[in-house]
């Protein structure tokens, strides 16, 4: 693959199984299976949504991109360099390429700084040997990009509302230069017409920096105002994976057909019908044989039980893990 063609986050067959342990002796009693064989890869200037039901490894999968947690197994590359595997200090580059903003944006950010200190750390962490009034000129630019007053940098997170805190949020994640942003729940601790506000926020700032966002949320009615593209996870694999407007108007997978159908539409005269699936979601503990789906899917047979699906090009486009050739149905948009 050229320079040219060659995305810039590129993940194959991503695992993470956490190890669990109990009893007197700390014995080995099995493994979650959070993250199992998860395969994506965002362009630059790209955004993917990584969306699916709480517990399905979403946010998982951006912490071990991060390498916030170490990967069981699979491979990351970051602009062709497999950065997965790396030592620490090798590492050092890729940490300011890829930055992350978290879900709640007052845990995130340190209360014994202020705000200047918190979006100069990590200029001073990647940019050695400048001055004091260089490190408040790029901050006060950062504010200005992320739409806060500049004489706020000497305020506390405290005296700031979610919704101002997320921006502080943005802008750190902004300071060292980067190209990706992982946004990991970054607007569901917020209120709907703040969520709006950094939606347009991020949006604005990916079309004026170019910057690559991979946006994990649950919120579709959010994530179809700001994707690209969507990644469908249930129980830590992707079963569904989209451009934007194929997934919300034809979508293939009849988990994402299910997820859809609870958008709520503000159209009081557009009718959808609910699809209400059938028991709980199953243990990532002891995830069921072939597709980890037919316990809960109205299309379930025989070869669902026991053979794995692979994701596979379908009729409408996209990449749907199924065995089923299923007609897609046109679904009303949330919009």
């Amino acid at each position: 693959m050229n320079a040219v063609t060659r995305p810039l986050l590129e993940v194959n067959a991503l695992k993470k199984h956490f190890p669990l342990k109990g009893g007197l002796f700390g014995l080995n009693r099995g493994k979650v299976y959070a993250v199992d064989g998860v395969s994506f890869s965002i362009a630059k200037g790209e955004t993917l949504s990584l969306v699916g039901e709480s517990g399905c490894g979403k946010s998982t999968v951006g912490k071990a991109i991060l390498r916030l947690y170490p990967i069981t197994d699979g491979e990351v590359f970051l602009d062709g360099e497999r950065i997965d595997n790396v030592s620490a200090s090798k590492l050092r580059p890729m940490r300011r390429r890829v930055q992350v903003v978290f879900q709640d944006p007052f845990s995130s950010l340190n209360p014994r700084q202020r705000v200047r200190d918190i979006i100069a750390e990590p200029i001073v962490n990647f940019e050695r040997g400048l001055s004091s009034s260089q490190i408040d000129d790029r901050v006060a630019a950062l504010m200005d990009k992320v739409r806060l007053p500049r004489d706020a940098m000497h305020r506390w997170p405290h005296e700031f509302s979610g919704g101002q805190r997320q921006r502080i949020g943005i802008a750190r994640a902004l300071a060292p230069g980067s190209d990706l942003i992982i946004c990991d729940e970054a607007v569901s601790a917020l209120d709907v017409s703040v969520k709006a506000q950094i939606i347009n926020l991020l949006s604005d700032l990916q079309d004026e920096l170019g910057l690559a966002l991979l946006f994990i949320s649950h919120d579709l009615a959010i994530v179809e105002h700001l994707t690209h593209r969507v990644a469908v996870m249930y129980l830590g694999k992707i079963v569904e994976v989209a451009d934007r407007r194929t997934l919300f108007a034809t979508p293939h997978h009849p988990y994402t057909r299910a997820l859809l159908s609870a958008v709520p539409v503000p159209d009081p005269t557009v009718k959808r019908s609910r699809i209400i699936l059938r028991g709980d979601v199953p243990s990532p503990i002891n995830p069921p044989s072939g597709c980890r789906f037919h316990t809960r899917c109205p299309f379930v047979h025989d070869r669902c039980r026991t053979e794995e699906p692979m994701l596979r090009k379908v009729a409408t486009g996209g990449m749907s893990a199924g065995h089923l050739d299923i007609v897609p149905e046109t679904v009303p948009s949330a919009a």
